[in-house]
């Protein structure tokens, strides 16, 4: 009856959720209940188990942070396609002017005098004669130092080459460039003319060594840069 009793005993007691200890005296009584064998654990007891804590996020938003890292982005990559551009444009340039002439033929026209003596007289340039209003050109890339009237040859533009040399287009009968402006080789300056000391329409044209350098024989110069009259 007692073995009984007690089996009672520990299934009522498992029920309400307590464990039954034996005394010595042989009575049963109860120990804990289970938040009392939760405490004995070291969860605590009757207090309430601890919830666990919240940690921050790592990398957290910034708003700030995220603007000033796209706007960098941006920078980088306009920057990236800025100097791509400016590669594409300096080939673009360098094969153009690798396909342009350094040096031209002054006009279109018939050689009918020669650099040196004439008539008695020095002769310091190549005569071409042309129909009135043929095209002249520059014969190289320059800067233009004067265009206007001059003693002589009526109306004259004189541009001074980036090699130094200076030519002298005389003669014309018109000009179409002014004081400190740029020319590229080919370009046209002038138109052929009759004005000045002439004996009918043609382009005079010399080359100097300088602003006020010895004069040179344009043929043998015009040659050595790939132009032949």
């Amino acid at each position: 009856m007692m073995v009984a009793a007690v089996a009672a005993g520990a299934f009522a007691a498992a029920t309400a959720g307590q464990t039954l200890q034996a005394t010595s005296s042989g009575d049963v009584t109860p120990l804990a209940n289970s938040n009392d064998l939760n405490g004995a654990h070291g969860v605590g007891g009757n207090v309430a188990p601890a919830v666990p804590a919240v940690l921050p996020a790592v990398g957290s938003s910034n708003p700030q942070a995220e603007v000033r890292e796209v706007t960098h982005s941006k920078q980088v990559t306009d920057a990236r396609k800025q100097r791509v551009a400016a590669k594409r444009a300096a080939a673009r340039r360098a094969r153009q002017e690798a396909m342009e002439p350094d040096w031209v033929l002054p006009t279109q026209g018939l050689l009918t005098s020669t650099f040196g003596a004439r008539w008695g007289t020095p002769h310091y340039g190549i005569d071409l004669a042309a129909p009135l209003g043929t095209p002249i050109y520059s014969v190289a890339d320059g800067t233009v130092l004067e265009a206007g009237p001059a003693s002589g040859f009526g109306l004259w533009v004189r541009i001074q080459h980036d090699d130094g040399t200076v030519g002298v287009y005389g003669h014309i009968n018109s000009y179409n460039v002014s004081e400190g402006e740029r020319v590229e080789a080919g370009e046209t300056i002038a138109e052929v003319g009759n004005r000045g000391y002439t004996t009918g329409p043609h382009l005079h044209f010399e080359l100097w060594t300088g602003e006020d350098g010895a004069k040179i024989d344009p043929l043998s110069y015009l040659a050595e840069h790939g132009v032949d009259i």
